[in-house]
Formats: C-alpha cells, structure tokens, sequence
C-alpha cells in the first residue's frame, strides 16, 4: 500500500492508504496531482510504506511548495528522510 498525502490548504490535509499512486486522482470534487513519490522512505524504529503527495492541479510549483511547507509540522511522513 501507499499512503497517499492530499495537501488540500493551509492547515488542511487529508490521508489515506491507495493501491497505486497515478499522474492525477479526483477527490471530493477537486483534480489532484502528484507532486512527489511515490518514495520509500528510510528505516526508523518502524517500518513505513511508501508516501506519494498530491496537491490540487492548478497550484503552480510555487504555490505547491508554500502548501507543502506549511503543512509539514503535522504530517510526520513528509518529514522522513527518502
């Protein structure tokens, strides 16, 4: 399994586990993309399933970044080391 992060606003972040990780999922009315992954990332003291990260499609690269920043603190997994 993957565990999918949709970054969906500041403050704003859903999860779930999916089967595959393709180019573009539709969630709740809204066309998300991937913008990372899906990575593996390296032993801790558990074993975690590969992260993909989505965003809404029409952020640009900028704007993904600034999302992904301000969501960090409360999604450990985008904190791993890949």
């Amino acid at each position: 399994m993957i565990f999918a992060v949709f970054l969906v606003a500041p403050n704003d972040v859903r999860t779930e586990h999916v089967e595959e990780a393709p180019e573009l999922l539709e969630r709740d009315g809204r066309l998300f993309s991937l913008r990372g992954g899906p990575r593996q990332p390296q032993s801790t003291d558990r074993v975690w399933d590969p992260v993909a990260v989505y965003a809404p499609d029409e952020l640009t690269e900028e704007e993904f970044q600034a999302l992904f920043e301000l969501n960090k603190k409360r999604v450990p997994e985008l904190n791993l080391k890949y």
